[in-house]
């Protein structure tokens, strides 16, 4: 049994980095401290223990800019080699690139891994510079596209993310975005690197954080189907906490769960509306979000 894990504590680095250069720079005699880059602050770290909480496999990723990602330094011990934990870790960096927003992935291969990246989907696109002077290596890329997510009227979801960050700018700092609206379920995301506490979970408040806003999205869109106008304010919300988050935020929202009658926008009168979120660690429940909005209409001035 092999677990993913975030290194937090200084001992996970140590054990993090000590796996890093045993198998990427003991075998060519680079010294301790070589392993490491300018990138290490700003990156994402992944690895992987098994049953006795020893680190053998390791890998990061971090943004070249806001589309594009790039992962480094995978490596898994000889002793572990040969059980699918490379194409786990890379999975598990590529969830992250998603979760930041990039829409393709590079990696710069060595003619060793090449067949491993090729087996993710990654493609040859150019020669890269030679690493530690001695590496030949071969840039490959993949495109980030999910066959799974489908948006249903791209100008309102685009409007409605545009709206969050905008008027809420925390939500833009908290990596918060739509990911799916099917016109009956609203999922939205958020970056687990930026909402992590110092045990390496989620803050609680990004959770109700991003329920809140799931909730109020789907309102919105509610009201775009409707042809109806309003402003939409939380009037209640309760949260119940599960388990951590650890790996990908994600909150859903279904049409069946909405409660309220909207055609009183229509005679200018505001309505409530009770809905519920579900928040998921990946496909894992973890909390669940019931509020209650009001939708106060927007009357207009009679001559």
């Amino acid at each position: 049994m092999y677990k993913i894990d975030i290194p937090i504590s200084e001992q996970d680095f140590d054990d993090y980095f000590m796996c890093r250069w045993k198998m990427l720079r003991e075998p060519w005699k680079y010294p301790l401290g070589s392993e490491k880059d300018e990138y290490e602050q700003v990156s994402q770290h992944r690895m992987i223990r098994n049953l006795n909480g020893e680190v053998v496999a390791v890998g990061r990723v971090h943004m070249n800019s806001a589309e594009e990602a790039q992962v480094r330094h995978v490596a898994v011990e000889k002793a572990s080699q040969g059980k699918g934990l490379a194409k786990m870790l890379v999975a598990s960096l590529e969830a992250v690139a998603r979760a930041e927003g990039a829409i393709r992935i590079v990696t710069n291969s060595t003619q060793a891994s090449i067949a491993l990246f090729t087996s993710l989907g990654f493609i040859d696109q150019s020669g890269a510079p030679k690493e530690l002077g001695e590496q030949q290596r071969q840039q490959m890329v993949k495109k980030l596209t999910d066959p799974s997510s489908i948006l249903l009227h791209p100008k309102w979801c685009k409007l409605l993310e545009s709206t969050w960050h905008e008027t809420i700018p925390i939500s833009k700092q908290m990596g918060i975005k739509l990911h799916q609206y099917t016109g009956r379920t609203l999922e939205t995301r958020a970056s687990l690197n930026k909402n992590i506490n110092l045990h390496g979970t989620m803050f609680a408040g990004s959770i109700f954080s991003l329920a809140t806003l799931t909730g109020w999205g789907m309102i919105f869109l509610q009201l775009k189907e409707k042809g109806l106008d309003g402003e939409i304010v939380l009037g209640d919300g309760n949260i119940h906490y599960h388990k951590p988050i650890t790996m990908q935020p994600r909150a859903l929202c279904n049409i069946e769960s909405l409660n309220g009658n909207f055609d009183l926008l229509a005679k200018d009168k505001k309505c409530n509306i009770k809905l519920n979120v579900a928040i998921l660690d990946g496909d894992n429940p973890v909390a669940e979000f019931s509020g209650v909005f009001w939708v106060i209409p927007n009357i207009k001035n009679e001559k």
